[in-house]
């Protein structure tokens, strides 16, 4: 087993450091991580220390949620068993002190004995003797024993509450998640340190009963113990008045670890870990939120998340926490227990001395030295029993947001009517009107629209022109719901928008935004992902990918379709020698190596702007133009500015394609280009300044010689001269 080294700051050696190379290299599998140490075992093991919370709130209305809480904890499988059996052994263990303070008195007692005497009863001696190493054993044993079975406990509760975030963040709209109060209520329920806010009660609430369990009998046995000793009750203040102030003095350390001198790194090559990694990445990160709402991917991604989770069980953790929980398991060895024994014999051998030469030991002094050691663990104990108390408070709190966020209510209302009526309507387009619509942004004073009003009838094709920031993008994220406006009406098919479910609206449009972004997966997921249903079929997958344009660079790639373009799970590794470029296959950033750093992920293989679009336009492809095979078809095509980044003869195939491939279908495009697309319009909407200038087909709009005709010109003059 690989053992974990203290950290130090050094400079780049020179050389390299080849994770292959198994001649100067050590492998360990620690769960799904893969470490590799340089070989070397001349250093000493670290255990990081976290920071704890010091928050003192209280709040009676989150008992509730803890009891509710405790049900679902007590609902997950074997976890009723393991709580149980994790407090049996924490009352267990708190016992132990007093029992273990209780057998060193009774060591003074037979010295006491011996000296009034000068006869022992040997029997008696050893079996105390035997007693108090015993005692010392068993409350190790019992730590063992209770990080066994902390360890499975505490990953199915995280499990159990990542699950239970991740679909509650997953559901929630754009408006709702862009919130910072919303914001700050999901940081709460945030993991901390690789576990949960949820265990972190259970453990304070199991901490704060053995702890007190343990006060009560160690005082109960001290108060024994010092039962004739005239200095015991200024010996326990002046120890307890030590203890306070040591406490205190500590607590105002900032504990950090040292630097390493020693080469290692680790990496995982889990699949479904890697997964579930990009998939949290997909519902956390902002950058992503509009085309998850957009594309109803919420309980498509949460049923795959759920899947993946299944699979990777217990082992979904991250190095930090699966290299704490496999040195835990070290701190159990005879090596250990030696350490025990060892520590329990100067005692002994104290009794045994003041057996044999009575006259010369202070027998009150080794009474008293006894009861300062006990009152100092008794001090120490309270202070944490107090720390842990003051904590409670804000601990409630978490739990109360942790189940408070499932309830959050979205921004953007549901409506109760089914869209469309009649599935077949969907095959000649549907209908989009504007009435007199005005919006602004949340936080904004200034109109992104302002009194917007149009009509594009089913199957027309519509371009919107105009310049950038001029509200074309916004009409888009008006149509999809991705906000509601704040004056007028949006109908569909001549129905009050709000009045449609939005999982039925968002399933019948296909909409790629002009700020798209490529989700943390596999190339073939992102396309996959425009149709989670067709999501299996890579014949269809491979079809979207070269109807975009994206099949070429794609071959070219190492790995293809499972080409990684943002690796969401990080490699984790100490400072390297200068030589070593690579790492895992990808590239090394020396400004990052700080200690035990962490890779930044990198664009494995970096695409320009172009074939980034292309990826993009491939994914609404992908739902767009072969939902034909899914029970469900999509009536409307936005896209926004698609080919803002693409040359003009990929602008033109693009083009043709959309034109061919769509059918019937309503499709709305919005551009800054006046080119070919335009003038096989259906409808020009021209908008500046926030609302619509001009309206009408190409000809109309030339043959009105407004802005339009004059941005026309110039664009076309541009290309002439």
């Amino acid at each position: 087993m690989a053992r974990f080294r203290k950290y130090r700051r050094s400079q780049p050696k020179k050389g390299s450091f080849d994770p292959d190379d198994e001649t100067t290299v050590k492998h360990t599998k620690l769960g799904i991580w893969d470490l590799y140490e340089e070989i070397d075992s001349g250093h000493e093991t670290y255990i990081p220390v976290p920071p704890k919370l010091e928050e003192y709130w209280q709040y009676a209305e989150s008992l509730p949620y803890v009891w509710h809480m405790m049900k679902d904890i007590l609902a997950l499988e074997n976890c009723r068993v393991l709580l149980i059996l994790l407090g049996m052994l924490q009352v267990s263990q708190s016992l132990l002190p007093a029992l273990s303070l209780w057998f060193s008195s009774q060591l003074l007692t037979i010295v006491q004995v011996a000296v009034d005497t000068r006869a022992v009863d040997k029997q008696f001696l050893l079996r105390i003797a035997a007693g108090r190493i015993a005692c010392a054993i068993a409350i190790r044993v019992l730590s063992h024993y209770k990080t066994i079975i902390t360890s499975p406990l505490q990953r199915r509760i995280k499990q159990f509450y990542s699950l239970h975030i991740f679909h509650a963040m997953a559901r929630l709209d754009v408006p709702t998640f862009e919130d910072t109060a919303v914001q700050r209520q999901l940081e709460a329920t945030y993991t901390r340190f690789g576990s949960s806010v949820a265990w972190e009660v259970i453990q304070t609430l199991f901490s704060v009963a053995t702890v007190a369990v343990q006060l009560v009998s160690q005082v109960s046995v001290l108060v024994a113990v010092m039962h004739g000793q005239a200095e015991g009750p200024l010996i326990s203040s002046l120890a307890l008045l030590q203890t306070v102030f040591e406490y205190m003095s500590m607590k105002r350390m900032i504990v950090q670890p040292g630097n390493r001198k020693y080469l290692w790194a680790a990496t995982t090559k889990n699949e479904d870990y890697i997964r579930m990694e990009g998939m949290k990445r997909v519902v956390n990160d902002n950058e992503h939120r509009k085309e998850l709402v957009a594309g109803n991917l919420a309980e498509y991604l949460t049923d795959q998340y759920r899947r993946l989770a299944k699979k990777v069980g217990d082992n979904a953790m991250d190095f930090n926490e699966t290299k704490r929980m496999y040195e835990n398991r070290l701190r159990m060895n005879a090596s250990a227990v030696l350490q025990v024994i060892l520590r329990e014999l100067p005692l002994i051998a104290f009794s045994l001395r003041a057996v044999q030469y009575p006259a010369s030991i202070p027998l009150s002094l080794a009474s008293l030295n006894l009861i300062r050691e006990t009152v100092s663990n008794f001090s120490y104990g309270l202070l944490d029993f107090v720390d842990a108390t003051g904590s409670i408070g804000q601990q409630l709190s978490d739990i109360r947001k942790l189940y408070e966020v499932d309830a959050i209510p979205n921004k953007v209302p549901d409506g109760s009517e089914p869209f469309p009526e009649n599935d077949k309507t969907l095959e000649s387009g549907v209908s989009v009107e504007f009435r007199n619509v005005s919006f602004k942004y949340p936080g904004s004073d200034k109109f992104a629209l302002r009194h917007v009003s149009f009509y594009i009838g089913p199957g027309q094709l519509c371009v919107i022109v105009g310049s950038n920031g001029s509200g074309k993008s916004t009409i888009l994220k008006l149509i999809s719901r991705i906000y509601d406006p704040v004056e007028g009406e949006i109908l569909i098919d001549g129905r009050d928008i709000k009045t449609l479910l939005l999982a039925d609206l968002r399933r019948r449009i296909s909409v790629l935004f002009q700020d798209y972004t490529h989700f943390p997966l596999s190339i073939k997921e992102n396309i996959a992902l425009g149709n989670p249903e067709l999501a299996h079929d890579e014949d269809k997958i491979r079809e979207a990918a070269r109807l975009g344009g994206a099949e070429e660079f794609i071959k070219e790639l190492p790995e293809g379709m499972d080409t990684y373009l943002t690796r969401p799970v990080r490699d984790y590794y100490a400072p390297l020698p200068e030589g070593t470029k690579t790492l895992f296959g990808r590239s090394v950033d020396y400004t990052r190596l700080r200690g035990m750093g962490r890779m930044k992920p990198r664009d494995s293989f970096p695409l320009s702007g172009g074939q980034m679009q292309r990826l993009a336009v491939s994914r609404t492809f992908m739902r767009s133009l072969l939902s034909e095979a899914s029970d469900t078809g999509v009536g409307l095509l936005l896209f926004d500015e698609p080919s803002a980044s693409l040359d003009p003869t990929a602008e033109h195939d693009l083009f043709e394609r959309l034109r061919q491939l769509r059918g019937h279908k309503t499709m709305l495009f919005s551009s800054h280009r006046f080119g070919n697309l335009t003038r096989h319009a259906d409808i020009l909407l021209y908008i500046n300044d926030s609302s619509i200038k001009e309206a009408g087909t190409h000809e109309e709009l030339l043959k009105r010689d407004g802005e339009y005709a004059r941005i026309w010109n110039l664009q076309a003059q541009a290309f002439l001269s």
